[in-house]
Order: C-alpha cells, then structure tokens, then sequence
C-alpha cells in the first residue's frame, strides 16, 4: 500500500456532473440505475449484472468498492448529474498493476443521459484522477467491436487503439466475442 495515497480525492466535480466514490446505504440508488438500463448493459457488464441483482446485492457490491478504495485494488465512482442530484452513471479503475503502475477504465451512463457529453465529461475526469493522483503510467480500455460509441468515446479522450484480442470476453449469453483494445500514456495525456 502506498501511503501517499490516503489522501486522494473521493469526490471530483466538473461542470456538469460530479464523480464522487459511492457511499454506504448507496446500492438502492446503483441497483436502480442497473435495473434502468438492463437491455443495455445486459452484453457490455454481465459481471456486474450478476453482481448488482437486487438491492441487497447492490448494497454488499458498494461496500466491496468501498473495501477496494481503502486496500488501493480498485476505485469505483458513481456519476452525478450536477443539476438533478440523481446517480446517471458509473466509472471504474479496476485491474490496478502497481508495478507498472497501470489499470483498466470501465464506465457506463444511463441511457437517457447519453449524447450529452456527460460521459466524455466524467471520463476525462477519471483520466486526470488516474494520472494525476493515483500517478498510473498508463490506463487501458476494452470494448465490443461493435461498440461503436465507446470506441469513439475513447478517441475522444486520447485513447488509441492498440489492437484487437479474440475471443477475449463472455457476454451473459454466454457467447465468447473480440474485444477492441484502446491505451493512453501518462505521457500522452500530459502532452509531453
């Protein structure tokens, strides 16, 4: 563990939405948020689908992203819409190399806050957290080839495309796809 980073931020605001780490007594909010957009996560987020399956489940999930924070594994933030106060999204950092250092982004946003701009929003400001704060080399994101938007999304944000991995995630279906693989430095993001 790195004590430097005790001291990080849990909450980050920007223009429009505020990105701040969930809270205990949270999971209502996050289960409804998942049951709202279930069609649309049900092939990008299996994994969390099975995770947040009631509010109980919702509830013990935000509590092992908050045991995750302090052990510095993962970081897990809830998207807030500035003006409506109502939980729009989720971003995370997950599979956290402390040896490179570098991690994985994930992040969805409610279907009727989509083509807003609210997901480049929070996205950037989970890059500048993940640079900035945490100090990570470089961060990574995967997508479905036929993710289209996430694809453009990550450009949007300085990603570049690194390849493609076959046969690299499992849809709840149970159907194996190729993912699309997307990277940005440190030293991308700062320019240098």
């Amino acid at each position: 563990m790195q004590a430097r980073l005790l001291q990080i931020d849990t909450a980050l605001l920007s223009q429009h939405v505020l990105i701040r780490r969930f809270r205990e007594g949270e999971g209502a909010a996050l289960y409804e948020l998942v049951e709202d957009n279930y069609s649309f996560l049900y092939d990008a987020f299996p994994r969390t689908l099975r995770e947040i399956s009631d509010v109980e489940h919702a509830e013990f999930f935000v509590r092992r992203s908050l045991a995750d924070w302090y052990l510095q594994n993962g970081y897990c933030f809830g998207i807030w819409h500035n003006e409506t106060t109502q939980l729009i999204g989720m971003a995370r950092l997950f599979h956290i190399d402390w040896e490179t250092p570098k991690g994985e982004v994930g992040y969805f946003i409610d279907r009727e806050y989509m083509g807003r701009g609210l997901m480049t929003e929070a996205l950037r400001v989970v890059q500048q957290f993940a640079f900035k704060q945490l100090a990570l080399e470089k961060l990574i994101l995967r997508t479905a080839m036929e993710n289209v938007a996430s694809q453009r999304l990550a450009r949007k944000c300085g990603f570049r495309r690194e390849g493609d991995l076959r046969g690299d995630f499992r849809k709840l279906s149970g159907e194996l796809i190729d993912t699309m693989l997307f990277g940005l430095t440190r030293s991308e993001y700062l320019g240098i």
